[in-house]
């Protein structure tokens, strides 16, 4: 038997897995369709969002951003249980059951029906939704990793079949965004071949339906008048993209907002004065920030000149002037608490001047010209960029600061947006994460270079160990597996890890959030207190 996925779960045995799923759950989401209760109305929930959307498929969508409204909109096998443990629970499934390691059969409640006249979710749609992921060569397709096919063997039932064993399923897969079902008569009649429908949702399942979408300004959400389950606890959710944790702090503070992240540089403040009737709460977080060099950019192809940046950083001192010391260092990409997690890196937190001027002399001396690092305009990540400036002027290497507008920032490595990669050279990153190593250490493997492996890192060990590891069952084989993957990484030199950060929110008293462990949103969820 393999480890429980969760490391903090509540040890629900995968083989049985959510046959007593009202217990470890939500119960009203584990109810017969025919009779869930009522949940309290409500009317206008405002929430910040640190992008926009860009991508409503499922099957295609690259942010977490995304998925918090996918979550809203759609129906899953499972979902992700709000609280302070990482679990999950029946959402449109009365019963997902691994009866081998390649095979896991599910049964769908009865009754949950697709807006537009598209009728009743059935194991068709299930086995449309999951199978196109891999059929049309999604940039997500990895979530699903060696999925073979799935067998319809009812009306509702049917057997998920993997070409081998996946550890990752149960964390992400299907929980999270791939794990959405959609309508394959809609995405058929919307799509020439059941492809990508982008922005264009052709049916929802979900509690609520996307009413409005305006780029840059707000998504609106309201009630599915075809839904039969759990009634949402808001009749309209309104969404305001902001990148900036102060800005979202500046709106809840006029009002605008009645839930949202709080900046680490503002926690203090809060916590000592909140603003009136208002809720501060602290989670850890699951979100990685490092510095990353373009190991293929001219001025940084000698690993001489990487290891004198990574040995000059000193991440204390970033801690302290960005985060107003309410962050630790990171040792790697993956967070305290999950498996693969280093007790250490390679590299010290303080770094090492002498060290990092030893590897500047055999690199020849600092560059003529300037490097750049690129940063989002966001003002942690603008103050990472400067700390790191004055670093790097410590041992002669002189640095440009690049700051970038979300829709400039998050293609600046991609091949399939020209040749920008090509100019990129240091840059402050920062992704998100779900409960399982894999979703960190995915994109940084060979293939996807040019794709979100802006490094351009490639190292055959490395993708052998992130395959391998997908298999182990063994928890502290697998563990091994990702401390020499981390290894691997900070030993090219293209990579100085940073932090997890943390993750405060503050919200209404008039609200009751439901958040996941790492305090990611779940507002399907969100009801009035």
């Amino acid at each position: 038997m393999s480890a429980n996925p969760f490391p903090k779960s509540k040890g629900i045995d995968r083989r049985g897995f959510l046959k007593g799923s009202a217990v470890a759950g939500l119960a009203a989401a584990s109810m017969p369709i025919s009779t869930a209760v009522w949940a309290q109305s409500g009317k206008v929930l405002h929430i910040s969002s640190y992008a926009d959307i860009d991508e409503l498929d499922p099957g295609f969508y690259q942010n977490g951003y995304n998925v918090d409204v996918m979550n809203c909109i759609y129906s899953k096998l499972v979902h992700y249980v709000p609280g302070r443990e990482w679990d999950t629970s029946l959402q449109a499934a009365e019963e997902v059951k691994q009866v081998d390691p390649t095979h896991i059969t599910f049964r769908l409640k009865k009754g949950i029906m697709f807006t537009g006249g598209h009728g009743e979710m059935t194991a068709e749609d299930v086995k449309f939704s999951f199978e196109r992921v891999i059929k049309h060569d999604s940039p997500v397709k990895g979530d699903w990793g060696p999925l073979d096919h799935v067998e319809v063997t009812g009306k509702y039932e049917g057997t998920i079949v993997l070409k081998e064993p996946f550890e990752p399923l149960w964390t992400i897969t299907l929980p999270y965004g791939t794990g959405c079902i959609v309508s394959k008569k809609a995405v058929m009649e919307a799509t020439k071949d059941g492809g990508d429908f982008g922005m264009k949702p052709p049916a929802f399942s979900g509690p609520y339906i996307l009413d409005t979408w305006k780029p840059g300004q707000y998504v609106k959400l309201t009630r599915n008048p075809e839904w039969k389950g759990t009634k949402p606890g808001y009749d309209e959710i309104r969404i305001l993209p902001m990148d900036d944790e102060k800005t979202m702090e500046i709106a809840y503070e006029s009002g605008d907002l009645d839930f949202t992240a709080v900046s680490l540089s503002s926690l203090s403040k809060y916590k000592e004065s909140p603003p009136a009737k208002t809720t501060i709460q602290e989670y850890p977080s699951l979100y990685y920030v490092w510095v990353g060099m373009n190991m293929e950019n001219p001025a940084l192809t000698d690993i001489n000149l990487r290891k004198a940046i990574q040995y000059a950083i000193n991440v204390p001192q970033i801690m302290q002037a960005a985060y107003f010391n309410q962050a630790k260092p990171a040792t790697g990409l993956i967070a305290p608490g999950l498996t693969g997690h280093r007790e250490s890196e390679i590299v010290p937190p303080e770094g090492d001047l002498e060290k990092a001027k030893a590897f500047l002399e055999k690199a020849g001396g600092p560059p003529i010209e300037p490097l750049t690092i690129d940063t989002l305009n966001a003002t942690t990540w603008t103050a990472i960029a400067q700390v790191i400036q004055a670093q790097l002027a410590q041992i002669g290497i002189q640095l440009k600061v690049n700051v970038q507008d979300s829709g400039s920032f998050w293609t600046i490595g991609m091949e399939s947006e020209g040749d920008r990669w090509k100019k990129m050279q240091l840059i402050v990153n920062r992704f998100s994460m779900l409960p399982d190593p894999y979703y960190a250490t995915q994109w940084f493997t060979t293939d996807q270079v040019g794709i979100w492996n802006w490094e351009r890192f490639s190292n055959k060990e490395f993708d052998k160990l992130n395959q391998e590891a997908l298999q182990e069952t063994d928890h502290d084989k697998r563990a091994a597996m990702y401390h020499k993957m981390q290894d691997l990484m900070e030993q090219s030199g293209a990579y100085r890890f940073l932090t997890h950060e943390a993750s405060p929110v503050m919200f209404r008293d008039s609200v009751k959030p439901a958040l996941r462990p790492d305090a990611r949103p779940l507002f399907r969820f969100f009801k009035p207190a």
